[in-house]
């Protein structure tokens, strides 16, 4: 068994590190984008080997390891684990493996990236963190996949709400909506059962939108008022009519360290509503806003000025631009996964901790633990524990 790469994250005889990703469908299919462009579109970034994918379906995984550019598939990810031409773990398989996959890779030996949420409970997350610290010691990194923090237009927000050109965050509205479940008739996944997913919008799109509300506004969420909703408690799929055993939307206000007022609200049933992640961050001086269905764009409202101005975050000098296209040229969803691989390898490459690190992704699971619990009580407030690390 390999049990320490370099703290560099390197490579072995090949002299690029060797990646594993675990399974191959939607997620599967965007990081595998990733890492087959991440050198050629980011500057400085690291080149890999796109060694193997993984997943049960030995003949689909096989087809989708040829489409995506990987050396060669399997089947049995534990034996993946065992290899030493693999350095890099990336989980994209469904939250009920999540923990298990991602625990067993580190203590391998093998960095690792666990796509969002982290698991699909907080005994889960809170295993995850104490063994991801346990792997630090040995010079082995771990990430959690919060994408977003990827998208220039929502650096720059950032940066401008730490510089100051805001003023004080007072209040913000946060809505992640999709549509793909509006239809009564939309079959049955495993998306919509707990034991699988772990919760449903909430654990789907909440956690991207709290993730959002710690990387833009530097705080933590501190307490929460929630509600929940199935709409539609029953579906159809292979095996006949199943109970939905998740939520389909949910609501919260939070309350964060630093004082501000969150409104959230998340759903997977908002008709004509694709992929519509809304931000609004209102501050003493000015104000931030966007919108993920208009990715390339940036509505600010700076220093005191007197409304809103739409502006291209699309310049060399804004972030993540270099490497891409001209200016004007916009990116879209999946270049976030490129940027990501990008940040992941130049930290490994420098034996630096990669971010979001589990740790934040388990500041996002008390909150989403906390929705869940408020919820339950038809609303009351929760406070939610504090996890004791930065952001």
């Amino acid at each position: 068994m390999s049990t320490s790469p370099s703290a560099s994250g390197a490579p072995g005889s090949s002299g690029a590190p060797g990646v594993a990703v675990i399974g191959y469908a939607f997620m599967g299919k965007a990081h595998s984008h990733a890492w087959r462009n991440v050198a050629a579109l980011r500057p400085g970034a690291p080149g890999v080997r796109q060694q193997v994918l993984v997943g049960r379906d030995t003949d689909a995984v096989a087809a989708a390891a040829a489409q995506y550019g990987w050396a060669e598939s399997a089947s049995d990810w534990h034996a993946v684990l065992e290899r030493d031409d693999i350095d890099i773990v990336d989980v994209c398989v469904p939250g009920h493996l999540h923990a298990e996959v991602a625990i067993a890779a580190l203590e391998a030996g093998k960095h690792v990236i666990a796509e969002k949420p982290l698991a699909n409970s907080m005994p889960e997350a809170e295993k995850m963190v104490a063994t991801a610290k346990a792997a630090r010691e040995r010079g082995v990194h771990s990430m959690v996949g919060f994408n977003y923090r990827r998208v220039p237009a929502l650096a720059r927000a950032r940066q401008h709400i730490a510089d100051g050109r805001i003023g004080d965050v007072r209040q913000v509205r946060i809505a992640y909506l999709q549509d793909w479940l509006a239809d009564e008739g939309a079959p049955m996944t495993w998306r919509l059962r707990r034991e699988l997913a772990g919760s449903g919008a909430l654990g789907d799109l909440a956690s991207h939108a709290v993730d959002q509300v710690r990387f833009l506004l530097g705080q933590e969420v501190t307490g929460v008022n929630a509600l929940t909703q199935t709409f539609v408690p029953q579906r159809t799929g292979a095996d006949g009519v199943e109970d939905v055993t998740v939520d389909d939307a949910a609501w919260s206000t939070m309350r964060t360290s630093g004082g501000a007022m969150v409104s959230l609200e998340v759903s997977r049933m908002a008709t004509a509503r694709k992929n519509a992640l809304g931000i609004e961050v209102y501050g003493s001086t000015g104000a931030v806003r966007f919108d993920l269905e208009t990715l390339n764009h940036l509505d600010v409202c700076l220093d005191g000025a007197d409304g809103f101005s739409r502006v291209m975050v699309t310049e060399p000098q804004d972030p993540y631009l270099d490497g891409w296209w001209p200016p004007g040229h916009g990116l879209g969803w999946d270049a976030t996964f490129v940027n990501q691989a990008s940040d992941f390898l130049t930290a490994l490459a420098a034996g630096q901790e990669p971010t979001p690190s589990f740790e934040d992704g388990l500041a996002v699971q008390r909150v989403l633990a906390a929705i869940e619990a408020s919820a339950a009580e038809g609303g009351c407030h929760v406070t939610v524990e504090s996890v004791g690390e930065d952001v």
